[in-house]
């Protein structure tokens, strides 16, 4: 079986100038072709967290739908973060996980499976800014998927790290992490923020990051791709 996932930080629809567009922040989605798409920074910042990217939007213009995710009907997802399914695969199982920092922040598990293809997890992230609160909010994640069903799972976000070489030391052994190409700032992209994990199971076929002019005014980060070819876990 073989997927695209990507990754996206859509900065509540508000691009690099100021104006707040769904329907751009969805172009962008449409280019990068995916089945999965994880996002965040879906929501605005303050209760009830209203959605910045309209339900009824993505379902006009795109061929993916959210997870019911969301904790009340004005929320398009939990902790700003969403995750969208092109349409025949299937939500099986919801895990809302909450990560320790300074701020609220937390990961979201979905199980997923097409008609007749292998199930699979993504996990969404934004981890925190600083490394301590990110090594430690990896470390609770990785102690949840521990005691989860084994399937291939993917960990897609905003990991917030700028080091290639140090502060994913909580996903070692489990998970190979893979930085597509610099993403952040859009305007002028220096780091390798938006990132992917990969359990066993899972192989890289592909990656990369969706540049163009329309990507680099849409939102401050630039969405990540990844093409994958997954295998059944042996427990």
């Amino acid at each position: 079986m073989q997927i695209r996932l990507a990754s996206y930080n859509i900065r509540k629809c508000l691009g690099m100038d100021r104006r707040r567009l769904p329907a751009r922040t969805l172009d962008v989605v449409n280019a990068l072709s995916a089945d999965v798409i994880a996002l965040q920074e879906v929501d605005r910042r303050l209760a009830p967290r209203p959605f910045a990217l309209p339900p009824e939007l993505i379902a006009a213009e795109t061929q993916l739908r959210p997870v019911a995710i969301a904790p009340n009907p004005e929320s398009l997802g939990w902790h700003g973060q969403s995750i969208l399914l092109r349409r025949g695969l299937h939500a099986l199982a919801v895990d809302r996980i909450d990560l320790p920092s300074l701020e609220p922040r937390g990961a979201i598990a979905v199980e997923i499976a097409g008609d007749d293809g292998l199930p699979f997890r993504v996990v969404t992230v934004h981890l925190a800014l600083m490394r301590h609160w990110r090594r430690r909010q990896l470390a609770a994640l990785r102690a949840r998927l521990d005691t989860a069903a084994p399937m291939p799972t993917m960990i897609l976000g905003d990991f917030n790290e700028w080091s290639g070489r140090g502060g994913m030391e909580p996903l070692a052994e489990a998970f190979r992490v893979h930085a597509p190409g610099r993403s952040y700032p859009a305007t002028q992209p220096m780091g390798r923020l938006d990132r992917v994990a990969l359990s066993q199971g899972v192989h890289l076929l592909g990656a990369g990051v969706l540049d163009t002019p329309l990507a680099r005014v849409a939102s401050d980060h630039l969405p990540v791709w990844a093409d994958v070819r997954l295998e059944p876990v042996v427990a």
